[in-house]
């Protein structure tokens, strides 16, 4: 095997370099964005607001605040680093802000939550901004006949890094005490983010530019505006290029959302937080090989194109079927598919809410009982009943297992004792006698707690208030407003399930490597860059019809597994094929618009999602109605002329250099 010449060896390390960037800053993505953050936000910073509602409105806020800002900054910064010859030089300067913000979420401490949303902006903007940059020095990184598997390669990379340090940040949280776990957390994303930036600043050079004349009464940033005007008002001239990016726009409204909502829904659907973040870790790994895998479609060089091909669409076909058909013939107790509802039994209550009452009242076959009790208020037709004399307690029997309780916290509140069937209830964690406290700085209703059995079947819940006032209270009240009795919790064997996939997924190598190239050769050869993005649109169709039937754990990671399969191949295409299109003396520019077009994608789909499960009350019609967003983002990328696209980029290209 030849080595490779010196030259290749400088090209080698540039990309390397260059996909190192996307291990650095993907921290940033699952750790602050995805994962750690939000919760920390809502439960520790944001622990002083009035309601977790609030808390999560104000984290909402600072997001789209924060995508607000780098969509008016992204295209002026991208065209003046384009003027001034200096896409790297912004690159360190947004990458420095993004670390210096999320390093500084170490100080976030409980009430914190003004400092932590203004910290999360700053590192939101450096993160946003900076990615601007990076994807410009793409068209500059790589050659045009490798820029698919350049994107692609980065991709996979920004799966691993994330995917690892996310991992190592849930043992941190589980093993640190207090808060320190997700705060150094935090800390870990910045260091790491630094760390594994320097090789790009060290090996890709600055690209070069054309030389702008700027006349004696003209500015850096007075030309860098004229410039985006003038491209802005000849829209037409790159036509295509336009072209696709509406095409963006809706599409990735549809990728985005789903990445963005599956936590929720799968919350929604009864799924345990533990099976929702191994699901994350899950797409994170797997998307690896198949971003690679998408990056070697289009390319005519590559003699595995068909095996590749007959490897997605087996998994296309195969995930959903398998998936459905586990779901509804094995044992529930293994997939996780609902169990029957808890049915009322006696005096017990069945599944359901349950209002407190302020005396002993029969309605059905259930009683509440609360001692000393009067209205302290009423909160969105929820009545909150408190009391104030030490031993006043509320007791319900329930047939179940998990029974949540709405209540009120706040500076006077106290500390309350737990029994359950006559005896305390331990803690799970400590074995110790449990106990809530309802202390806050300021007063909070709506906060949820729930309180698990060891096992189903009939049990008498009964808080008492115990009269101590916790270290910073001033007082001892106790106030409830409701009980929900929680339906079954799903029971599954994960490794059962992984072990399914995982023997499909060898099923469908053998039948790709046996198959593909006996049928799959000529379909191969149609797959261009665009083709491959469409048929990863197919796939988040599919995905979308078949999210709004799933009612099990075992389709809910077959599901995930699927969005795997295109998640980071679909975002890498288009981040190539948008290159190709653009000029490479102005890719800073159009790199600056794509990063708009980034921008309101997270914005149309979310209120899409919105709309629908607001209008139908129920978060299945909402993941139903994203298929409309990726069947228009196909019918409008199959409008998309990419030769004539790249033609114009080119001439534009040879226009800006020779002047």
């Amino acid at each position: 095997m030849r080595a490779p010449s010196a030259p290749d060896r400088v090209y080698s390390r540039i990309v390397n370099a260059w996909c190192m960037y996307d291990w650095a800053n993907s921290a940033f993505a699952t750790t602050i964005l995805a994962a750690v953050l939000p919760v920390y936000y809502s439960q520790v910073a944001g622990a002083t607001l009035p309601s977790e509602a609030r808390a999560t409105a104000y984290w909402s806020a600072g997001v789209s605040l924060s995508l607000l800002i780098a969509a008016v900054v992204s295209p002026i910064l991208g065209t003046i680093s384009d003027v001034m010859r200096g896409k790297r030089r912004f690159l360190a300067i947004f990458t420095g802000i993004g670390i210096v913000g999320t390093g500084l979420l170490v100080l976030v401490s409980t009430g914190d939550w003004l400092l932590a949303s203004i910290l999360f902006i700053v590192g939101r903007l450096g993160f946003t901004a900076a990615n601007v940059f990076y994807d410009a020095l793409l068209p500059h990184v790589a050659r045009p006949d490798d820029r698919d598997r350049v994107s692609t390669r980065g991709y996979a990379l920004g799966y691993l890094g994330g995917g690892l340090l996310l991992a190592v940040n849930v043992v941190m949280i589980q093993v640190l005490p207090g808060t320190w776990g997700p705060r150094l957390s935090f800390l870990s994303v910045a260091i790491w983010w630094a760390v594994f930036s320097i090789p790009l600043f060290r090996h890709v050079p600055e690209p070069a530019a054309a030389t702008v004349r700027l006349a004696p009464n003209e500015s850096v940033i007075s030309v860098s505006f004229r410039r985006l005007k003038d491209t802005l008002l000849d829209i037409h001239q790159y036509r295509e290029l336009f072209k696709f990016l509406i095409a963006f726009l809706i599409y990735n409204d549809g990728i985005g959302t789903i990445i963005s909502v599956s936590a929720i829904y799968g919350a929604e659907l009864g799924f345990g937080s533990v099976e929702l973040i191994l699901a994350l870790l899950l797409v994170q790994f797997v998307g690896i090989p198949f971003s690679l895998i998408f990056g070697r479609l289009p390319n005519r060089q590559e003699t595995r194109r068909p095996v590749f091909l007959a490897f997605i669409l087996f998994s296309l076909i195969s995930l959903p079927i398998i998936g459905v058909l586990g779901a509804r013939l094995a044992p529930g107790e293994l997939v996780g598919s609902p169990l029957p509802p808890y049915a009322p039994v006696g005096d017990a209550v069945g599944q359901g809410v349950y209002p407190v009452n302020s005396s002993s009242l029969t309605a059905g076959d259930w009683q509440t009982r609360v001692v000393d009790s009067s209205v302290l208020r009423t909160d969105a037709d929820v009545t909150y009943h408190v009391s104030t004399q030490p031993g006043a307690a509320y007791t319900v029997a329930f047939n179940g297992q998990e029974a949540q309780i709405t209540y009120g916290a706040g500076p006077d509140y106290g500390i309350w004792s737990v029994e359950l069937d006559g005896a305390p209830m331990l803690d799970q964690d400590t074995g110790r006698p449990l106990t809530i406290d309802a202390y806050s700085v300021t007063e909070r209703f709506g906060v949820r707690r729930t309180l698990s059995a060891s096992a189903p079947g009939i049990h008498e819940l009964r808080l008492i208030n115990s009269g101590k006032s916790s270290p910073n209270s001033d007082g001892a009240r106790l106030a409830l407003a409701q009980i929900e009795v929680l339906p079954p919790i799903r029971l599954s064997n994960l490794l059962l399930i992984i072990g399914a996939i995982l023997a499909l997924q060898t099923v469908g190598a053998a039948f790709a490597l046996l198959m593909g190239p006996r049928i799959f050769t000529g379909l191969a050869d149609t797959l261009d860059t665009k083709n491959s993005i469409i048929l990863a649109l197919v796939v988040y169709a599919v995905i979308a019809v078949w999210g709004f039937f799933l009612d099990s754990v075992i389709e809910f990671w077959f599901l995930a597994w699927m969005v795997a399969v295109v998640q980071g191949g679909s975002q890498a295409l288009s981040r190539s094929l948008y290159a190709s299109m653009s000029p490479a003396a102005k890719s800073g520019e159009f790199f600056g618009l794509y990063g708009v077009m980034e921008k309101f994608s997270a914005i149309i789909g979310p209120l899409l999602f919105a709309a629908a499960a607001t209008l139908f009350d129920s978060s299945r019609p909402a993941i139903l109605s994203l298929i409309a967003l990726f069947l228009g983002g196909i019918y409008l990328l199959t409008r998309v002329n990419v030769s004539e696209g790249q033609r114009t980029a080119h001439a534009e290209d040879a226009a800006l250099l020779s002047k």
